[in-house]
């Protein structure tokens, strides 16, 4: 057992490994010299077996390996949310689309998106107002299955909070399952304990498992 280096003469993930192959081995070092003195004191008219001997040194080699596979995969997580929020940091100025049927406008106009289950003949696309008030109808025609943009001119919007829309998808007097998406531009990047995190133009922050599209 290694006594002449203390695990606060060192920072960071130095400080923690330290420490981690520290308890591992005092650990080791009680399950010896408990082992060694039940063999001094055993009873020599029914001394302890080699299987039992065997079963109580893998036990602590299963504790030892646990605790050396949880060490790595916390390291493996430390690293895989930096590598995250780097990789994150090269969508700022980027559009996406995301799961949302809230409009942001930009320069006098909203884009968004629709996501068609199936080939549709007819694809309408409601604007409605905070409220709910009918604001405007685009028009799509017939859209084969799959993913398709819209522009909706909002210049003349004056309402105080954010436009929605919906869409109604139909072939065959059927009704056709559409996704709605919104289009926003990446301002920002930040990370917390769920994950990374994308703030928007105009929007709330959101998580970058809501993201559909890097545009």
């Amino acid at each position: 057992m290694l006594t002449g280096i203390s695990p606060t003469t060192t920072t960071g993930s130095g400080s923690i490994s330290s420490t981690t192959t520290s308890t591992m081995d005092q650990a080791q070092d009680r399950f010896l010299k408990l082992l060694v003195a039940q063999l001094n004191n055993q009873d020599p008219m029914n001394p302890l077996d080699n299987a039992q001997m065997t079963s109580q040194m893998a036990q602590i080699n299963t504790v030892t390996g646990i605790q050396q596979v949880n060490e790595t995969l916390k390291s493996m997580a430390a690293q895989f949310s930096a590598m995250q929020a780097l990789q994150g940091a090269s969508l700022v100025g980027h559009d996406v689309l995301l799961d949302s049927a809230t409009l942001s406008i930009q320069d006098g106009a909203a884009q968004g998106a629709i996501e068609l289950a199936a080939n549709a003949e007819s694809v309408k696309v409601e604007i409605l107002s905070a409220g709910g008030q009918l604001l405007d109808t685009l028009n799509l025609g017939a859209l084969a299955a799959g993913r398709h943009a819209f522009t909706w001119d909002a210049s003349a919007y004056q309402g105080s909070g954010a436009p929605t829309f919906r869409i109604t998808a139909s072939a065959g007097g059927q009704t056709i399952g559409a996704t709605a998406l919104a289009r926003a531009s990446v301002q920002s990047v930040s990370s917390d304990s769920t994950g990374l995190l994308l703030q928007l133009a105009g929007r709330d922050a959101v998580r970058y498992d809501r993201i559909k599209a890097i545009l």
